[in-house]
């Protein structure tokens, strides 16, 4: 397989989850993307980035079994490739179509990898591939915690989530490889960690961190972390289902792409209420866990911070990236997520305000900001270093410093 250059990225942000009530919160709908994906595309060519984290809206395309809109997806993919663009194709994002029972339906897997096909037939091109994006956090947030889909918050509904995305994102795999085995699957996942506030929230904490590892440890064929065996089958998880994830797919072809931000580190009190973590390990030393415990190349996938403190986190997320890079660690690209500013994000998309979230590279009139104008900066110092193998040596790394 021909190596892989490093990936400069920033992503369109596609989130389009339901909430209660059945409202469709589709972020490229509220940040002016479907008006602008001409000019969007535009920008981060400009901004001299050669990927893009991308994908069409999965519920407009996927408008029934075994068939297919392509309208919403092929004039945009056809200007991606006329630009030389490198996508990461977001197959999924937090959402399905309406016509499926939200991420308990037991359809979903089988039917979402007859799309993961249909896409990479249709755009044979496309060599990398998220299937579904950050499992943990789209699992927790609609059937534990209740704010989308289909707004469950039971260990039931979670367990039945976790089990078909997982099932669904392998299937994809399989799927994808049938029509490109030399795809890359660049498996997007928030990095979270439990922090135990004292001695009396540790087993809290220990579940939770059981929990976080659960969608990686099931498509990546890992140990289940203690206990997390009886829970899954405490909860309809078959034995059958056990000796399928334990099977390993595209092996030496996942990237495992890591999203951080401050929120991903968490602490636990004994109550068993989470706060955000007052003393976080940081990137680089969460993520070095996360690589140490899976073995397959990072991909700095997401990140961000609001405008008034984007610049100094910036700098800070690119120093722990090549620092990690200069320990050994193969790490395959970085992305500021996402080119403009988001919607609603900091409520986490579980209520409607329309209130700004500025953590765009670009703000929503398409204006840089000055996160925007630091990374083009360090596009352009780091560009020449890091233009062949991603895996450039430590002593290659020295020199171009």
């Amino acid at each position: 397989m021909s190596p892989s250059p490093f990936l400069f990225a920033t992503g369109i942000e596609n989130s389009y989850p339901t909430i209660a009530g059945g409202v469709r919160i589709d972020q490229m709908e509220k940040c002016g993307h479907y008006a602008r994906w001409e000019e969007d595309f535009a920008l981060v060519r400009e901004s001299g980035l050669n990927a893009l984290r991308y994908g069409p809206p999965y519920y407009k395309v996927h408008v029934a079994p075994n068939q297919f809109d392509w309208d919403h997806a092929d004039p945009q993919m056809a200007r991606l490739r006329e630009l030389g663009i490198t996508v990461i194709a977001d197959l999924c994002h937090f959402g399905v179509p309406s016509w499926l029972g939200g991420f308990q339906d037991p359809a979903f897997p089988v039917l979402f990898a007859e799309y993961a096909r249909a896409f990479a037939r249709r755009y044979p091109w496309i060599r990398h591939f998220t299937p579904v994006n950050e499992i943990f956090v789209c699992a927790s947030f609609s059937a534990l915690r209740g704010w989308w889909n289909e707004c469950e918050a039971s260990d039931a509904a979670f367990v039945r989530a976790m089990r078909n995305l997982c099932m669904a994102h392998e299937l994809a795999v399989e799927a994808i490889l049938s029509e490109r085995p030399d795809a890359i699957i660049v498996q997007g996942e928030s990095i979270e960690h439990f922090h135990a506030a004292g001695t009396g929230a540790r087993a809290e904490a220990e579940r939770w961190n059981g929990l976080k590892q659960l969608s990686l440890d099931l498509t990546m064929g890992h140990e289940l972390a203690p206990g997390m065996a009886r829970y899954l089958h405490d909860h309809g998880v078959t034995s059958n289902d056990l000796s399928f994830f334990r099977e390993k797919r595209a092996t030496g072809q996942r990237w495992l792409g890591v999203d951080y931000y401050p929120t991903c580190e968490h602490r636990i009190a004994s109550t068993g209420r989470s706060t955000t973590s007052r003393n976080p390990m940081g990137f680089k030393r969460l993520a070095t866990l996360y690589y140490q415990r899976y073995r397959v190349p990072i991909f700095h996938c997401e990140t961000n911070r609001v405008s008034s403190q984007a610049v100094e986190w910036i700098d800070r997320q690119w120093t722990d990236l090549m620092a990690m890079r200069a320990s050994g660690i193969p790490v395959m690209g970085f992305t500021w997520y996402s080119l403009t500013d988001q919607i609603d994000w900091q409520h986490a998309l579980r209520v409607e305000r329309n209130d700004l979230h500025a953590v765009g590279m670009y703000d929503l009139e398409r204006k840089i900001r000055p996160v925007g104008q630091r990374y083009r900066e360090i596009v352009r110092q780091w560009r020449g270093v890091l233009a062949g193998d991603a895996r450039t040596s430590a002593a290659e790394l020295a020199v171009g410093g």
